[in-house]
């Protein structure tokens, strides 16, 4: 783990989204974080030591998914899928798709696996997963603050924190949940719909699918909203120790 030194710094853009504004002082206290998502293998050895099963793994319960199409009321993830060229991206449907069966074991459904993936970022990891495997490890989820504080490196105000010959790569990695700032209750799990039973948690730290033409959440200040009870392809997390001083 690395040790955030704690400090005060401008919190969220008014230059891009409006879920990012107002831009606020915020002051956070020192923390250790993790120095790379959860593993496949870390993630594996808290499996085998509970017998944790993720919510990509369970059964589903109609009355949390009426309107579902039926073929979909199968436990599984949502798995990116390369389009052939050029699509409308106003519909994530043209590159993402549910597949019953999809989890952290199977990452592209049934039939795929993760050998030689093992220190690889674990993914399919719903918040309720992440935070199971926080407690088990001693550890705690940060607050969208926390993560923002360290994603900006000591940048304050910057769009990006990386240098001029690296890529942007925010301490999330991938997605991260564990933003303690639910909003509005969400529609479920995209693919299968919902009745509004779950809250939305905030992600933070966008993923290798951002790019400068769309989404722009890899930037520190970026923060999107994503149902309790999703599950995808691109979402890790990594964990953080507060001081007990």
């Amino acid at each position: 783990m690395a040790w955030i030194p704690g400090g005060a710094f401008q919190m969220g853009s008014d230059r891009f989204y409006p879920e990012e504004r107002p831009v606020h002082r915020v002051t956070v206290p020192g923390f250790w974080m993790d120095s790379h998502p959860v593993t496949v293998e870390e993630f594996r050895r808290f499996v085998k030591a509970t017998g944790y099963v993720t919510v990509a793994e369970r059964p589903l319960e109609r009355a949390d998914y009426p309107d579902a199409d039926p073929d979909l009321m199968l436990p599984g993830s949502l798995v990116f899928h390369r389009t052939p060229g050029p699509v409308d991206l106003r519909d994530y449907r043209n590159w993402w798709a549910y597949v019953p069966g999809a989890c952290w074991r199977h990452p592209e459904g049934p039939g795929s696996d993760c050998r030689r993936r093992e220190r690889h970022p674990v993914t399919h990891v719903a918040h309720e997963d992440a935070q199971a495997y926080a407690v088990w490890a001693g550890k705690e989820l940060a607050t969208e603050a926390e993560w923002e504080y360290a994603a900006r490196g000591g940048l304050d105000g910057a769009v990006y924190a990386f240098t001029p010959r690296h890529r942007a790569e925010p301490p999330g990695g991938c997605c991260a949940p564990g933003a303690a700032r639910p909003g509005q209750a969400g529609s479920g799990q995209p693919g299968r719909g919902g009745a509004g039973r779950f809250r939305r948690m905030v992600i933070k730290g966008g993923s290798h699918l951002c790019a400068p033409n769309y989404c722009l959440r890899y930037r520190p200040a970026a923060r999107q909203g994503e149902t309790e009870d999703t599950a995808t392809g691109h979402l890790g997390f990594r964990c953080i120790l507060r001081s007990r001083a």
